[in-house]
């Protein structure tokens, strides 16, 4: 008689985790090779006579100590990489979940109200369109203090797409729903439930990716200009005020890094929540 042996779980997660690989693994080696090559033009341009940039190899050799020890704590602002993103991440987080909070709400507003909408649309169109840093000195000006005014700059800025496309959603909601709404005789909350926020979803999270690209952008302008607080974007005009080249390309480096998982992390949230014939 054969006695079957029961195949240990780690053994599993390991198949399934190499299978998953695998499958990727097609996937993973444009982008690497595009690296590779971008890598590789930049370090040729770096040994150009002349050249004011350091090339990859440099850039590592200058700032080896912030890549492998990033959550070192010297107190103040000196502190590692992993401390200053954090830092810079915590305020985009206020922000964002305030700029979402108001900005769903205006867009539902406007977006059933047609007085309203022609009342604010003109100011929204002129303020959307001024640049993040632009807000600096009015916040500042303001409320006379940096951390506010860094919160209030990345608000400003993320608000607008979250606020024009959630409008532009409850627009387009077909005009068969509202008619099924009124023969239902539905009420505010049961049409806002079931009609208005599911098929204004798409739209409200086109915004909410927009929103948090420009987000994580606001706050590194807005970190740059504003002295003394702890944030990869005061970490980078420090290191430009002392010089020191290699340390502002390393943060760049992890700014990028940070900005494509913020969108990724969106993509995945509109993923799980969306219906499957909305995606």
């Amino acid at each position: 008689m054969t006695i079957a042996q029961k195949r240990p779980a780690g053994a599993r997660l390991d198949n399934g985790f190499i299978s998953r690989l695998k499958k990727q693994f097609p996937n993973l080696i444009p982008p690497a090779i595009a690296i590779a090559i971008f890598l590789i033009l930049w370090q040729l341009f770096a040994f150009i006579p002349g050249a004011t940039l350091p090339g990859p190899i440099q850039v590592i050799q200058d700032t080896w100590i912030l890549i492998f020890w990033p959550f070192y704590d010297n107190g103040g602002i000196d502190k590692g990489l992993f401390w200053q993103i954090l830092a810079s991440l915590k305020r985009v987080a206020i922000s964002y979940t305030l700029a979402a909070i108001v900005g769903i709400g205006l867009g539902v507003l406007i977006g059933v109200n047609q007085t309203m909408s022609k009342a604010l649309d003109p100011l929204f169109q002129l303020l959307r369109t001024v640049p993040p840093l632009a807000w600096v000195p009015i916040s500042l000006a303001a409320l006379r203090q940096n951390e506010p005014a860094a919160l209030f700059v990345i608000f400003i800025t993320a608000i607008w797409p979250i606020l024009i496309n959630t409008a532009v959603g409850v627009t387009q909601i077909p005009q068969d729903y509202n008619n099924v709404a009124k023969v239902l005789q539905l009420s505010r909350k049961e049409y806002f439930t079931n009609i208005l926020i599911p098929s204004a979803l798409p739209y409200i999270f086109t915004g909410l990716r927009i929103a948090i690209g420009l987000a994580w952008l606001a706050i590194i302008a807005a970190e740059i200009v504003m002295s003394g607080i702890v944030g990869i974007g005061f970490f980078i005009w420090d290191a430009y005020q002392n010089n020191n080249v290699s340390e502002v390309i390393l943060a760049l480096v992890y700014i990028g890094v940070v900005g494509l998982l913020l969108d990724k992390l969106m993509a995945w949230i509109q993923h799980k929540i969306l219906p499957a014939e909305q995606k």
